[in-house]
């Protein structure tokens, strides 16, 4: 489906092994979940970038995350419950859960600057991702009205989002990642 396709690009950015060589065919149900989980993990790695980061542009991006993210995920489940879809777990929403563990073990280890970087790196390329399907896919190829008003009402807040992140990413300095 439609949303597929930017879950798995962001899935890509976490866990390049993870995703599967095609986009499956998922239930409105398993759509839902995995919306609900691909918020719900940059929420999650937004927390953990809180209790580690001492820097204060960091630390203001990663409650934005965990603002605006709960935000997005309160009008998906309200859609969700509009539409009468009961979020189902599947592979693509269990790829994403292997990919977010894997996203943290690589954040695990680092502390100061070091952590401030990989994070904001990380944030640059998922946001890149969902902000490119979107764009190229989701949007454009959504014929449910309800759902592409939402998909158009957020895209703004994905690319305020990405901006956001090359700021902060570019007061931190060099030793920039290789994209």
């Amino acid at each position: 489906m439609f949303l597929t396709a930017a879950l798995i690009a962001a899935a890509l950015v976490q866990n390049p092994a993870a995703a599967p060589a095609a986009a499956p065919d998922l239930s409105d149900p398993e759509v839902a979940h995995v919306a609900v989980t691909a918020n719900g993990i940059d929420i999650e790695l937004a927390k953990f970038a809180k209790t580690r980061t001492h820097n204060a542009p960091v630390r203001a991006f990663a409650q934005r995350m965990i603002t605006d993210h709960t935000g997005v995920n309160a009008q998906a489940a309200a859609l969700a419950k509009k539409l009468g879809v009961t979020p189902t777990d599947n592979a693509v929403s269990q790829s994403l859960q292997s990919g977010a563990k894997e996203a943290r073990a690589k954040l695990e280890p680092l502390h100061g600057a070091a952590f401030d970087r990989a994070y904001m790196d990380r944030e640059i390329a998922y946001h890149q991702a969902v902000l490119d399907a979107l764009d190229k896919l989701l949007i454009p190829t959504t014929d449910n009205a309800e759902l592409k008003k939402l998909l158009t009402d957020v895209r703004p807040a994905i690319a305020s989002h990405l901006d956001h992140a090359k700021r902060v990413r570019g007061m931190l300095g060099a030793n920039r990642a290789s994209r």
